[in-house]
C-alpha cells in the first residue's frame, strides 16, 4: 500500500509523540533486580509484557492518535541498534550502569563533560570485536509485540547512523574497520534491513532519532569539531547521506526524523537555533515529518521553518517533556500562530519537545503530569486542525 493513501494517515497526523514514556515504578524495580542478578531475563520479560500492555491501552484511555511500547523494553533509546547487532564487545546493559550515566549533572542544566570516560554517549557504546551484522531485529519485534494490543497505529524509534558512527575512532580500537567509511556502510545496511523488515511487516511510522544534527548549531560542539581536525559542514553532509540512504526507495511507511538537543534526566547538552543549517538540512532529507524541539529559548526562532519544502510535516516541540509545570493551551496557539508565519499552518503538528524517558531513569516529573500533556497536545490539536 502507498503510504501517501495509508488508511492510518500517519504523514499528516497532527499530534506526535517522540517515542519514550516515563516507566512505572513496577517496571523500573524489576529492571533493577535484574541487573543485581535477583530475577532472570525472562521474568524480566514477563513482567515487560504486562507494563505494556497496560500502556497502551492508558494511551487509547487518554486518547493518544499514534501509539508507541514506550521504549519499556529498552534502558536507553539507542538500543534499537546496539541490541539488535553483533559484533560489539558483548556487555549486558542494566538499570544500574543507565543510573550511572546521570550521576553529575543538574536538572535542566547543560551537561557538559570533557572527556569520553564521562560523556554519558561515548560511555554507551562499545568498543568493535569484528564487523557489524545484523543479529536480530529488536525494533520489529518490539513493534510486533505493541501493535497486536491495538487497531490504532504504533510507530518505531531507531538511533539515527550520525549517533551510531560519531564516535569511530574509540570504538575501532582494535582495528576491525580500515576506515570510518567502510564502518558507515555496514551501519547503513544494517539500519536499512532493519527498516525495509519493519516496513515490509506493515509498520506505519518509523522515526529516526537524530540527536547529532544539534552538534552543527552548538557553538562549543563545532569548536570541539573543529579541534578535531572535523569540518562540521563535510560531517553534516554525509550524515543527511547516510539517514537517507538507510530509507531510499522503501515505500509502505511514514518516516520521520527527531532533531534532539539531548535529554536525560531533564539535563540537555546542545543549544542553538536551526538557522545555520535549515536550508540544507530541511531540503536534504527524505523524512516526510520534521520533528522539531522548540520548548525553549535555547531552540532559537521559527524563522528556519521557512526553508522546509510543502511536501513535508513540521512537528513543533512545544510542550516540555523536562519540566512538571503545565503548558497553557492558549500560549501554545499563540506559539502555533507564530509559527505559521513561516509555513502554512497545514503542514504543521504539534508534540511533546522529545522523549519523557530517553533512559530508563527518566525525567523529572510524575506520571501524572506526563499524561495531562499529552491530553493538552489533544486538545490543542483538536481545536486547531479540523482535518
Amino acid at each position: 500500500m502507498n503510504q501517501k493513501t495509508s488508511p492510518t494517515n500517519t504523514i499528516r497526523s497532527r499530534v506526535d509523540q517522540v517515542g519514550s514514556l516515563l516507566r512505572p515504578q513496577g517496571l523500573k524495580d524489576a529492571y533493577a533486580r535484574n541487573g543485581n542478578g535477583d530475577i532472570g531475563d525472562d521474568e524480566l520479560t514477563r513482567i515487560q509484557d504486562e507494563s505494556v500492555k497496560e500502556l497502551i491501552a492508558k494511551q487509547e484511555a487518554h486518547g493518544v492518535s499514534i501509539l508507541t511500547d514506550g521504549e519499556y523494553r529498552r534502558l536507553n533509546f539507542q538500543d534499537s541498534f546496539v541490541e539488535s547487532v553483533a559484533g560489539f564487545v558483548p556487555k549486558k546493559q542494566t538499570m544500574q550502569f543507565q543510573e550511572s550515566r546521570t550521576v553529575g549533572g543538574e536538572a535542566l542544566q547543560r551537561w557538559v563533560p570533557d572527556s569520553g570516560k564521562t560523556d554519558p554517549a561515548m560511555q554507551y557504546w562499545r568498543p568493535i570485536a569484528e564487523r557489524l551484522r545484523l543479529a536480530r531485529n529488536v525494533p520489529l519485534e518490539e513493534w510486533r509485540s505493541a501493535s497486536a494490543l491495538t487497531k490504532k497505529p504504533v510507530k518505531v524509534t531507531l538511533i539515527a547512523t550520525d549517533r551510531i558512527c560519531e564516535n569511530f575512532q574509540r570504538q575501532n580500537a582494535a582495528g576491525v574497520y580500515a576506515s570510518a567509511e567502510q564502518y558507515r556502510a555496514d551501519v547503513i545496511a544494517i539500519e536499512r534491513e532493519i527498516v525495509k523488515q519493519l516496513a515490509e511487516a506493515g509498520c506505519p511510522y518509523i522515526q529516526h532519532d537524530a540527536p547529532a544534527y544539534t552538534a552543527y548549531v552548538d557553538a562549543k560542539s563545532l569548536e570541539r569539531m573543529r579541534g578535531l581536525g572535523i569540518d562540521p559542514m563535510r560531517q553534516m553532509a554525509q550524515s543527511i547521506e547516510a539517514d537517507n540512504a538507510v530509507i531510499d526507495g522503501i515505500s509502505g511507511a511514514t518516516f520521520g526524523i527527531h532533531l534532539c538537543r539531548g535529554n536525560v534526566r531533564s539535563m540537555w547538552h546542545r543549544e542553538g537555533g536551526y538557522d545555520a543549517i535549515a536550508e540544507t538540512l530541511f531540503n536534504s532529507l527524505q523524512h516526510d515529518r520534521l520533528l522539531l524541539e522548540y520548548d525553549t529559548e535555547r531552540a532559537g526562532t521559527f524563522e528556519p521553518l521557512r526553508f522546509v519544502p510543502k511536501d513535508k510535516i513540521v512537528v513543533l516541540g512545544l510542550v516540555s517533556s523536562k519540566v512538571p509545570e503545565l503548558e497553557s493551551a492558549d500560549g501554545l496557539k499563540r506559539r502555533i500562530d507564530e509559527a505559521s508565519r513561516y509555513i502554512p499552518l497545514e503542514q504543521l503538528a504539534l508534540s511533546p519537545q522529545c522523549g519523557f524517558s530517553s533512559n530508563i531513569v527518566g525525567n523529572l516529573l510524575s506520571e501524572d503530569e506526563q499524561w495531562r500533556k499529552l491530553e493538552l497536545i489533544q486538545q490543542v490539536a483538536a481545536d486547531l486542525w479540523k482535518d
